[in-house]
């Protein structure tokens, strides 16, 4: 590599040797079932395995262990979304350095909690990473911390390049390595140390598709930056000043996914691989589910970069996509109100092979005859198929269904 970016290769070295045992060598994983989902062989980095379940770690450490002694003593300060934060606040705990965490507001309560009870003092602050920042630099100021920034900084991003140093070592024929993108650290440090290894392996940044900031900057383009998104841990509307250069320069290709993509691939760990994944360490899988051709064939390196995601948010998650398969159908339907309705309509749902799972009357609505009922029953199916076996035996039976879309909206009557 000719140019002139702000690590070297032996800077990412360095970042091995000194976060060696400090964080966790995490395996490089096959993944069969994801292999057959996408058409590749993939095999997974479980960086959800640190202890505080994210990627971040490596960076952090290898920041605080370059800081000077006195530097350690007034303590350090940071912003971030979450998985930075703790990582921050739990090695700096283990250093005996102060840590100070600046956090938007919006940040998932389960990782504000995980910081403060690493030690961390936790100020929230502001809707975005950008306010969250401007606070944090004012507080460093005004305290004289040190600042650690999440992605644009030097130590930060050799810390984070020893990923791919390791999944090399692991799988030296990897033909290319999928990595998230938010403010560039963890994949600029990723693309150094993997071109001075294997510099015809290919290399693929992804993006949520609500915050296309590399995008933008790389492709001269100017999309709409902003919105909730499930991958709130790459949410990031500037890009790292010392990372975009890096990865405009190895980097092949940015690929956008949208939030029904997130949400497969979050699901498709959950289901396939067995392990928890964000919205953020889920991105690379749903680039591969956007355009599995594009891949198929290949041997394809995914990092799951952090599994904090609330369990709450994962079962809604996993509840959708059984819709999105038709293995939780909803049907409305409408008949005459008589004494043993109710039996009648779960024998048949019986006998057709469906597992009820809710039932809610409904006699009051002015669509539906004063001596009718409509009657609102959720069901459990085997699939698209079956799904519409189902449907087809209660219209025969005279229910007159509707199928109720996740959205709220009945299909007309058959």
């Amino acid at each position: 590599m000719s140019e002139s970016f702000a690590i070297t290769p032996e800077d990412i070295d360095a970042a091995a040797g000194r976060i060696a045992g400090h964080v966790l060598r995490t395996p490089l994983v096959p993944a069969p079932r994801l292999s057959e989902l996408t058409g590749a062989t993939v095999l997974v980095k479980h960086e959800n395995m640190q202890a505080t379940a994210s990627f971040k770690e490596r960076g952090a450490v290898n920041k605080l262990l370059s800081l000077s002694e006195a530097e350690r003593a007034r303590g350090v300060i940071a912003m971030s979304a979450g998985n930075h934060a703790q990582a921050v606040a739990y090695h700096a705990k283990r250093f005996g350095t102060p840590a100070t965490i600046v956090m938007p507001e919006p940040t998932p309560l389960v990782k504000v909690e995980n910081t403060r009870a690493h030690g961390a003092r936790v100020v929230l602050h502001g809707e975005t990473l950008a306010e969250a920042s401007q606070k944090a630099h004012e507080l460093a100021g005004a305290e004289k911390l040190t600042f650690v920034h999440p992605y644009d900084d030097a130590a930060v991003m050799a810390g984070q390049g020893t990923l791919a140093r390791e999944m090399l070592a692991d799988a030296p024929d990897l033909d290319m390595l999928i990595i998230p993108l938010g403010g560039g650290g963890l994949m600029a440090g990723n693309a150094v140390a993997a071109k001075a290894i294997k510099p015809g392996i290919e290399l693929i940044g992804v993006e949520a598709g609500l915050y296309p900031s590399f995008f933008n900057a790389v492709h001269r383009q100017d999309q709409p930056i902003g919105g909730p998104t499930l991958a709130e841990g790459i949410a990031v509307k500037t890009v790292g000043q010392l990372t975009l250069p890096v990865i405009s320069a190895l980097v092949g290709d940015i690929v956008l996914v949208g939030e029904d993509l997130i949400e497969r691939a979050v699901n498709a760990y959950a289901s396939l691989q067995h392990s928890l994944a964000e919205g953020a360490g889920a991105a690379g899988l749903a680039a591969m589910l956007k355009e599995p051709e594009r891949y198929a064939g290949r041997k394809v390196g995914l990092v799951l970069t952090g599994g904090n995601i609330d369990t709450r948010l994962l079962a809604a998650i996993m509840v959708r996509e059984l819709e999105r398969d038709d293995r939780i159908v909803a049907f409305r339907l409408t008949t005459s109100d008589r004494p043993g309705l109710l039996g009648r309509i779960a024998s048949l749902l019986g006998e057709e092979g469906a597992n009820i799972l809710e039932v809610s009357h409904g006699r009051l609505f002015l669509d539906v005859p004063a001596k009718g009922v409509t009657l609102d029953v959720t069901v459990e199916t085997r699939g698209a198929a079956h799904s519409r076996a189902i449907e087809d035996a209660l219209a025969k039976n005279g229910f007159a269904p509707r199928r109720i879309l996740p959205r709220g909206l009945a299909e007309p009557a058959r």
